[in-house]
């Protein structure tokens, strides 16, 4: 569903500047990480259910990396990096120096990495929102999926209805010859999504 179908054009502003805000804080913290620029691509912000989330990165077959942490504080969420396979291959390289060839299993080392990097990159993310909305948002401890996208998307539905309204801030991030897609996906209860939309003093 497109997001103006969902949100208003205000809503919709304000989102997409938590993305920019987001992804300028992700960049400098990944930068920081592998002592190496990283450039990035305008953040698309959009709306949609839960639900519809499996096609946007690809469709329920597709191979994913997903980092979920759960958001504790002033609202009650998920926060959820998702890394397409190549993605995924891509940030392992950028993090442990190794190659980039497909394959279908990523090292120990290499889960770990994309671990660390999704904690980090994700709080960055939580921080932009905190500094946006001005409310109190914590994350938990990171927990890493390498699985098909239907599997690691029924994992972040539990606990949610699947009409539930998640934000989606899609992003690239670049570095030399590597492009790493990234979808920073906020997946609030219906109550904190009303504190979220109250915060930046929009309607819901």
């Amino acid at each position: 569903m497109p997001a103006n179908e969902v949100l208003s054009d205000q809503q919709l502003d304000a989102i997409k500047e938590v993305g920019n805000i987001g992804a300028g804080h992700a960049a400098t913290a990944l930068s920081q990480l592998i002592g190496k620029k990283i450039m990035i691509t305008i953040p698309q912000a959009r709306c949609m259910k839960l639900s519809q989330t499996v096609e946007l990165v690809g469709g329920p077959q597709a191979l994913i990396a997903g980092v979920t942490m759960h958001v504790l504080g002033d609202i009650s969420a998920k926060i959820v990096l998702i890394l397409p396979r190549s993605s995924a291959i891509q940030m392992a390289g950028l993090l442990t120096k190794r190659g980039t060839e497909e394959r279908q299993v990523l090292t120990v080392l290499e889960h770990s990495a994309i671990k660390e990097a999704g904690n980090i990159l994700a709080g960055s993310y939580l921080n932009a929102l905190t500094e946006f909305l001005g409310i109190i948002l914590l994350q938990s401890v990171p927990q890493l999926m390498f699985d098909l996208a239907e599997a690691v998307v029924t994992e972040i539905s539990k606990g949610f209805p699947p009409q539930t309204e998640v934000i989606c801030i899609e992003t690239e991030f670049m570095e030399a010859n590597r492009i790493i897609n990234g979808y920073f996906m906020l997946v609030p209860d219906s109550k904190s999504l009303d504190i979220i939309f109250r915060a930046i003093r929009v309607s819901p």
